[in-house]
């Protein structure tokens, strides 16, 4: 059965995404701290520094792969449903369909959104650490110690703590979306089970759809809580 062997290729792709991000945004994450700890990296990057970014494209190149395959399966799943023969009106073909859907839309999200988060950090380090060469290059030629020399350099500074405070904060925000992550893994096989049995249960089909709202309306709430105590500590931290 052709339906078969492509939900097996989607269930496979989906599992290898799911462990890939949870990989990608720990290593995001190690990234993150690593530059609060090395402060040489303000200088020039370290050895474990551009190990770490060659890791880090490397598995964006990998992730990305895997989610173009991803969606070429969905892409066959969806025109096999639409082949002659097949009824479009089949509810559980068509509930099985769009839940490969939303996965492949949740792991698409996520992923951009961990990739944009590590290349934002390697600009900002990369800009701040130019600036800092450009202070020691000025201090080494010219010799001079005045009093604009200290001012400026005092405001390098404090612009450095701000940025090592920012880095704290979204460390902190992507160890919580780890962990909400590994929460929606366990969920999701928990999800899977009692959806097979809503399909051959109608009444449980009903509990179902009411738990998934909840479930949405509890993540827009905690991401919610989440952007405003980030907001709040940004404008803490600038004040």
């Amino acid at each position: 059965n052709l339906l078969a062997y492509l939900r097996k290729q989607a269930r496979q792709l989906e599992n290898e995404l799911d462990l890939k991000l949870v990989s990608f945004s720990k290593l995001c994450t190690s990234y993150s701290s690593s530059i609060n700890r090395d402060q040489r990296t303000r200088d020039s990057r370290s050895d474990s520094g551009s190990s770490q970014d060659n890791m880090l494209v490397a598995m964006t190149t990998e992730l990305e792969q895997l989610l173009a395959n991803l969606t070429a399966v969905n892409d066959k799943m969806a025109e096999y449903t639409n082949s002659p023969g097949i009824s479009s009106h089949n509810a559980a073909l068509m509930h099985t369909l769009q839940r490969h859907r939303d996965i492949l839309q949740d792991y698409t999200h996520e992923f951009h959104k961990t990739k944009n988060n590590f290349f934002s950090l390697r600009e900002r380090e990369d800009l701040l650490g130019s600036v800092h060469r450009d202070i020691e290059s000025y201090k080494s030629s010219s010799g001079v110690n005045n009093r604009k020399t200290e001012l400026f350099l005092k405001e390098h500074e404090h612009l450095r703590s701000s940025d090592r405070l920012i880095d704290n904060a979204i460390s902190i925000a992507m160890a919580t979306k780890e962990n909400i992550t590994f929460q929606r893994g366990m969920l999701k096989s928990i999800q899977t089970r009692v959806t097979t049995l809503a399909n051959r249960f109608p009444a449980i089909n009903s509990l179902i759809q009411k738990i998934n709202l909840r479930k949405r309306r509890d993540s827009l709430i905690l991401g919610g809580v989440i952007g405003i105590c980030t907001i709040l500590l940004l404008l803490y931290t600038f004040h």
